[in-house]
């Protein structure tokens, strides 16, 4: 499981022009992308240290802030570009795979008492934010 963990200001996830998840003050962005090996307790691996993760103001979690985090799944964080122009999508796993375990994700999120807001899954998203600092991280969590 992969995660692009970016710091924001606010956030928001619109599909068709309709916002359909957007946080608000200091919180995260988080991209999530699903590879075929990941796991329910992966996806809790990650969720815990995305909430534990001290990147907000004062070098301070959402855990400590109960700061909100927007979570967008987004399957082209597994692209593969080293050959030719065209990238190749293989490590992604399918819609069917990866759903359950971005859903197991944010419920991770949740039971430790975040407030998250997503995107819709599948749908092609618009996807705004002020990126604070800039502070962007990649979080990769293996089996």
């Amino acid at each position: 499981m992969r995660a692009v963990v970016q710091r924001v200001g606010g956030a928001s996830v619109s599909v068709a022009g309709e916002v359909v998840g957007a946080i608000e003050g200091p919180g995260l962005l988080v991209l999530l992308g699903v590879t075929h090996t990941d796991t329910a307790a992966i996806a809790d691996r990650l969720a815990e240290k995305t909430w534990q993760l001290r990147i907000l103001d004062g070098e301070r979690s959402c855990a400590d802030l109960g700061a909100p985090l927007l979570v967008v799944s987004q399957f082209t964080l597994y692209a593969d570009t080293r050959k030719g122009r065209r990238p190749s999508w293989n490590a992604a796993a399918p819609g069917p795979v990866s759903e359950p375990l971005v859903a197991a994700y944010v419920d991770a999120l949740r039971r430790r008492g975040a407030e998250v807001r997503t995107g819709r899954f599948g749908a092609h998203m618009e996807v705004s934010l002020v990126n604070d600092g800039p502070v962007t991280l990649i979080l990769d969590v293996d089996a």
